[in-house]
């Protein structure tokens, strides 16, 4: 993985509280958050007393290196936002520039935790479909906006090996959204629905209180 492929782009506690419909009882266990990347939900997590570890390849890059790529990326994620404000759902920042401030304080959080954090074994370095995990090392796992999302880059085979080892390491996963990059729903959803099924794997989807992409 190389730095210069990455665009770093993190969000808050409270909208992964809401994105995953997690309750004070989920929280009482150990949560995994799969591809986090600069996202503030670990630090605030912590912060709180509760057991959050992250998995993500950009933890290799030291954090002086993660901030000089988000300095450089940032205003062309928002000039693509700016671009296609019909794709969004505006109740939950008011504009563009409301959202960038978010992001920008979020991945200051996650920023100003990476070093401790790291140290202390909450921010690793690995990707799915292998994790650096054993089996049943969380109670939950967390995926924000990889699988499904990235369906033209990701092909259904990933998505299967990429499910398959988040139940592996954990005893219940939730993925959110369920779009791809254009707002339809990812079609690797039923496939995936369906293997679920065939495996006894109980499978739902799940309206949550979060909405941006519409």
């Amino acid at each position: 993985m190389q730095l210069e492929q990455v665009v770093p782009w993190g969000r808050n506690a409270a909208e992964y509280l809401r994105m995953f419909d997690l309750t004070p009882a989920d929280l009482t266990g150990r949560i995994l958050g799969c591809g986090d990347g600069p996202a503030s939900f670990n630090a605030e997590m912590t912060a709180a007393g509760h057991r959050v570890v992250s998995v993500d390849p950009l933890y290799a890059f030291p954090g002086e290196a993660i901030r000089a790529r988000i300095v450089a990326t940032y205003a062309t994620l928002i000039d693509q936002v700016k671009a296609r404000p019909d794709r969004y759902v505006w109740t939950e920042f008011r504009d563009p520039d409301e959202l960038g401030q978010a992001r920008l304080l979020a991945m200051g959080r996650f920023l100003a935790d990476y070093d401790a954090g790291r140290a202390a074994g909450r921010y690793i370095e690995g990707s799915l479909p292998t994790l650096p995990f054993a089996a049943g090392d969380f109670d939950l796992a967390l995926c924000s906006h990889l699988l499904f999302l990235y369906s033209e880059q990701l092909d259904l085979a990933f998505h299967l090996a990429a499910v398959q080892e988040l139940l592996r390491v954990a005893r219940e996963a939730r993925i959110f959204p369920l779009l791809a990059l254009d707002c339809t729903l990812s079609p690797h959803l039923d496939p995936v629905l369906a293997w679920a099924a065939e495996r006894g794997i109980r499978a739902e989807v799940r309206p949550v209180p979060y909405e941006f992409q519409v």
